[in-house]
């Protein structure tokens, strides 16, 4: 509506790069991802994916949204849920490429053994690895993940890293999450949807650095989990 969400925002992502996006709930992190993914338009400035329009190249982008709603009578496998990736606006035939990524997207998301399972059968992690096979069946150049461990069990989120591990540098990743103190060991770049200052003023985006946190538990963050610093701004 007209409520002022986020002001004077200016920020990159390098191609390559990992970049954690955090901040606490209802910061404007969704706003930022809508944004990106052209499903928003700003009323003021400009946003720039791929030097374009976001509505002309977020076909190059996978997108893992934080809810998913589906009908769970609906009688979809694993299988081709992953191949809704494959998608496109023009219709055409499922060719020997398109078999070629869904399995590739299987196996890096370590889920090619449930692929002919029905989606409704599966736990919630497990869903959430399909939805990231999915996006990655699109052989995205950038990767958008919302909330992508949200209910995973531990052995889940450390195959999820080792995948987007795999991944680091061939793909550009943005992983978005509620985590203002910890990052995974995987990021180079931390973008934090600010608070509101005394004023009252919408919120920024702000670079900050981290640094190694021995004490933080990696099994949740893919390793050794750097600590954002939010007193530093880059």
């Amino acid at each position: 509506g007209q409520t002022l969400v986020l002001e004077r925002v200016s920020f990159h992502l390098h191609k390559g790069e990992f970049t954690a996006l955090v901040g606490p709930n209802g910061a404007g992190k969704t706003t930022v991802l809508k944004l990106v993914l052209g499903l928003e338009r700003p009323t003021g400035g400009i946003v720039r994916l791929f030097g374009e329009d976001p509505r002309q190249s977020r076909s190059r982008i996978g997108y893992v949204p934080q809810h998913a709603s589906f009908d769970a009578v609906f009688p979809i496998s694993v299988r081709e849920v992953v191949r809704m990736g494959r998608l496109e606006p023009v219709s055409r035939r499922f060719g020997a490429e398109d078999a070629r990524a869904v399995l590739e997207a299987l196996e890096r998301s370590g889920i090619a053994d449930l692929a002919a399972r029905p989606y409704a059968a599966l736990s919630g992690g497990q869903r959430r690895r399909v939805l990231v096979a999915r996006a990655l069946a699109a052989e995205p150049e950038l990767l958008i993940l919302d909330e992508p461990t949200a209910n995973m069990d531990s052995e889940s989120e450390a195959r999820l890293f080792e995948t987007l591990g795999a991944l680091k540098e061939k793909t550009s990743i943005m992983i978005v999450t509620h985590d203002t103190g910890f990052v995974s060991s995987l990021t180079d770049a931390v973008l934090c949807v600010g608070g509101r200052d005394q004023g009252g003023k919408a919120r920024s985006i702000v670079r900050h650095a981290a640094v190694p946190a021995p004490n933080a538990p990696p099994q949740h963050y893919g390793g050794n989990a750097p600590q954002v610093l939010h007193d530093s701004r880059l």
